[in-house]
């Protein structure tokens, strides 16, 4: 499985043929001004609330690459208004798809949509393809019903937003590898904007102090899972 950041939350993951984009924002930010979106390929695109950091390329990515896009129904209704058609709404609970399996599960968190109506509830997702098991938490807190992954999966890594102020910090989602029991992180949604700027040298050694990953890699960049 491949991993490719680009920026905020928005990264996409490659396994068995099949590419998934999460939360697309790349576009309104600077930080990925070098990102080629035109390039980007998808067949799922799955979005975890409606915060503008989290869906401004939404229209754009949805016709370009055709994909699927999962997701709540109220952020599904304000995609049809954008034109998109490929769809496939949920909610909290699990669904089966031709790659394999997607839970929607509980984000302590607010989502409202750009033009201001209501996004519904915000989640995180638990992907099992490609013989891995992925957990995105989404934009949240922390939160005990994290520790309810650990009772349904092996989690192969975690996904976790790591910049505070408006969800879990470094020291948080310390403690949420312990919640769901994984111990390779994922950082995402840090440093985009002043209030969620962190210290990425010390978040890194706080992990290895703990006997855990935190992995960072650069918006653009590629690695292997």
């Amino acid at each position: 499985m491949k991993y490719t950041y680009y920026g905020q939350s928005c990264f996409l993951l490659e396994a068995d043929g099949k590419k998934f984009l999460f939360d697309p924002f790349i576009t309104h930010n600077a930080l990925a001004s070098a990102v080629d979106i035109s390039k980007i390929e998808a067949d799922y695109i799955l979005v975890s609330h409606g915060h503008g950091d989290h869906v401004a390329d939404l229209a754009l990515l949805g016709k370009q690459t055709g994909a699927v896009i999962i997701a709540m129904p109220e952020v599904a209704a304000w995609a049809e208004k954008q034109g998109l058609t490929n769809i496939h709404q949920m909610n909290y609970g699990s669904a089966k798809f031709d790659f394999g399996k997607v839970r929607m599960v509980w984000a302590t968190h607010s989502s409202s949509m750009p033009d201001g109506s209501y996004g519904g509830n915000p989640a995180g997702f638990v992907l099992e393809t490609g013989g891995k098991t992925i957990y995105y938490a989404g934009d949240t807190s922390l939160n005990l019903d994290m520790k309810i992954l650990a009772e349904l999966y092996s989690l192969d890594y975690a996904i976790l937003p790591i910049g505070g102020n408006y969800t879990m910090d470094v020291d948080d989602a310390l403690i949420a590898t312990k919640y769901i029991n994984c111990s390779k992180v994922i950082g995402v949604h840090y440093n985009t904007f002043p209030a969620i700027e962190i210290d990425t040298k010390d978040a890194v050694e706080k992990f290895e102090r703990e006997g855990k990953v935190l992995l960072l890699p650069e918006i653009g960049e590629t690695i292997q899972l």
